[in-house]
């Protein structure tokens, strides 16, 4: 496995990083004792990051694995806006994974200037609990190129976790090569860059390896984070991030195995769902209920943790 210094931080990090979401409520929803299982397998094999949220409620999972790997990297995020919200979810983050730090805490879907300026008191608020050694380095998500190139500039940003994909899947405001641009900007100001989406969800898990030599390959990342859920998942990817040719079997496997975002009948089409989603996946049908248009979805389940009537999974 290949570790890179995330940025200006000095915090080391495996070039894969395991993106937790899909053990959790909104996907999968495995069992502690599974879902631990599975991280515990990238653990043994090199993988030593992991990304969560406050939203996904993967921190029993993460703090039954650090039991036995208490050196792993944690990377979390919160929708923390203000001093009240940002001590909330950092008590959260620490309380769920049971320590008394986190190596990163991220302000989750920044879309850019106005929306930090609007999360401006968290940051400051993540600033002073860095100082005090309860966070060792802070950062944004974004689905957006203006976020990246607003937390590049941003000296109180240490970790940016953006969109990319070799087809721009996902990416809410410009195309792929607008991406590309801005995550090199960030990279010129000395910030550390983990990617989400490199499979765009699951919409170019069929032509996999592709997808992995273009996010492998792009200069300008020091992680991947790609969200795994079976034993089987984490092998082929390690393999794959070692530059080792991935068990056939297992790959056909992988590649054969869909996930869909499924909404029960039971939808009240209350549009809930709809306004959450970023990519414009979502509407209401004729039979007024949610309708989701597959070819924009990028299965990340936030739609399903604002419905009140839980109709909404990624299975």
């Amino acid at each position: 496995m290949i570790y890179n210094s995330l940025g200006k931080t000095g915090i080391k990090v495996s070039r894969l990083c395991f993106g937790s979401l899909t053990l959790g409520p909104l996907q999968k929803n495995l069992s502690i004792k599974d879902g631990a299982a599975v991280i515990r397998r990238a653990a043994e094999m090199g993988v030593n990051f992991i990304d969560t949220a406050d939203l996904y409620g993967t921190y029993p999972y993460i703090k039954e694995v650090l039991n036995d790997f208490p050196n792993m990297v944690v990377s979390s995020k919160s929708y923390a806006y203000d001093f009240k919200t940002a001590e909330e979810t950092l008590n959260r983050a620490l309380a769920g994974i049971g320590r008394d730090y986190i190596d990163c805490f991220l302000l989750h879907e920044q879309e850019g200037p106005l929306t930090l300026k609007g999360h401006w008191e968290a940051i400051e608020y993540l600033s002073r609990c860095k100082d005090e050694g309860l966070v060792r380095a802070i950062g944004i998500s974004t689905h957006h190129v203006a976020g990246v190139r607003a937390a590049a500039e941003t000296p109180e940003i240490d970790i940016i976790h953006p969109i990319i994909n070799y087809k721009g899947v996902g990416i809410v405001d410009g195309d792929l090569e607008d991406m590309e641009q801005a995550i090199s900007f960030a990279w010129s100001k000395g910030k550390g860059i983990y990617a989400m989406k490199a499979l765009g969800g699951g919409h170019l898990i069929s032509d996999l390896q592709r997808a992995f030599d273009y996010i492998i390959n792009f200069p300008y990342l020091h992680s991947i984070a790609v969200g795994m859920q079976r034993i089987e998942e984490v092998e082929i990817n390690v393999d794959i991030f070692n530059g080792k040719v991935p068990n056939k079997e297992k790959l056909d496997s992988v590649k054969n195995y869909e996930r869909n975002l499924f909404i029960q009948d039971w939808c009240t089409g209350c549009g809930r769902c709809i306004r959450r989603c970023q990519q414009g996946a979502l509407s209401i049908g004729k039979d007024k209920k949610s309708q989701v248009d597959a070819k924009k979805c990028i299965l990340c389940g936030y739609c399903g943790s604002v419905c009140k009537e839980l109709a909404i999974k990624v299975i």
